[in-house]
């Protein structure tokens, strides 16, 4: 392998769901076994129809951007993740991202940003309507990067 190779990091978009949980720790598994460094990505999906507000109740009530807020989850989920699983280095040595915007655009940007070799990613497994009117995340980005993608499976769902 050469040292180039190496320095490409392994980009793992993540929603904090169950599905990306998978992703977390295959990419996790694929960054050790290839030396790889891991960077764990979470877009705010900032609908132009809402603010970039939100409420938080407490003894200030204060307001805070979400973009504040959704570090903190990530921080949070982050240090969850490596609670979780101790054995797993690649989780201790991650590198997060957080970035705004529509999540398929900001996960291929970070890609090219980040000169990632690949990107892991999980799948949420819709089906029927919901696939035709939604689409997938993971669909469209396997169509668009212009590096390997691997989707995975929530292992946990029967």
């Amino acid at each position: 392998m050469t040292s180039k190779a190496a320095k490409q990091p392994i980009l793992v978009p993540i929603d904090f769901s169950p599905g990306s949980e998978s992703a977390l720790l295959q990419a996790a598994e694929l960054a050790e076994a290839l030396q790889a460094p891991l960077s764990v990505l979470h877009v705010v999906h900032d609908l132009t129809a809402t603010p970039g507000y939100k409420a938080l109740k407490g003894a200030k009530k204060q307001l805070r951007r979400m973009e504040d807020i959704a570090a903190e989850i990530l921080q949070e989920y982050m240090q969850e993740m490596q609670k979780k699983y101790p054995e797993t280095a690649a989780l201790h040595k991650a590198e997060t991202l957080l970035v705004v915007g529509i999540p398929v655009t900001r996960i291929l940007e970070a890609a090219g940003k980040v000169n990632a070799r690949m990107i892991v990613m999980g799948s949420q497994g819709r089906t029927g309507l919901a696939h035709v009117l939604l689409g997938s995340k993971a669909e469209q980005v396997v169509r668009l990067a212009r590096m390997p993608v691997m989707i995975v499976k929530d292992s946990r769902k029967k």
